[in-house]
């Protein structure tokens, strides 16, 4: 029997300071459905992860930004943690990397903080979404509706608020993934 994201390929942007299970939890649900997975930082070798406030282990990174080709990817996936995205938000290849995925209306799953670096991208307008409570004035003066609900889908976006969350956002993530580009249709709020 066929994996659901059999021939898919999923970036994982981030960098130092990301949270550990937001991170590590969906690259395995992804991998188990079947998705290649490549791990793309702005520098090469690791990064670390937080596990909260301590520090957690540290992930390979499989592609840097320099190398990365956006468009051999079908979706992305943006985990949180306060240092990461903030530091992703100050990285320009960061932001057109995530750009290309808003314009070219391919599935993106954030969770936690992760949504910020959306934000910098152009891709929150007219969203309805949810993050981590903190990021709720961000992203409604960014133009989205925010919710606190556990997970949110608008048009190929996926939203969770914290490592609670990852079941839900999981399953969503992989729906919403399979699924593939989003164009000329919206999905409801889960």
């Amino acid at each position: 029997m066929a994996q659901k994201l059999d021939g898919k390929t999923v970036a994982v942007l981030a960098t130092d300071g990301f949270e550990q299970v937001e991170l590590t939890e969906p690259v395995k649900a992804l991998r188990e459905a079947g998705a290649t997975v490549h791990v793309v930082a702005p520098k090469g070798g690791q990064i670390q992860g937080w596990n909260h406030h301590d520090r957690g282990d540290m992930v390979d990174v499989d592609v840097t930004l320099d190398q990365a080709d956006a468009a051999r990817y079908d979706a992305l996936l943006l985990p949180g943690g306060v240092m990461n995205p903030d530091s992703l938000r100050l990285e320009p290849k960061a932001i057109e990397f995530v750009k290309s995925f808003v314009t070219s209306d391919r599935p993106i799953a954030a969770i936690c903080h992760g949504p910020w670096t959306l934000i910098d991208a152009g891709g929150v307008r007219g969203k309805r979404m949810t993050s981590w409570p903190s990021l709720q004035t961000d992203l409604r003066n960014a133009g989205a509706t925010w919710v606190d609900e556990q997970v949110v889908t608008d048009h190929g976006l996926v939203t969770s608020r914290k490592p609670d969350d990852i079941p839900a956002f999981c399953r969503k993530m992989i729906e919403e993934f399979c699924e593939g580009r989003h164009a000329g249709h919206r999905h409801a709020a889960e």
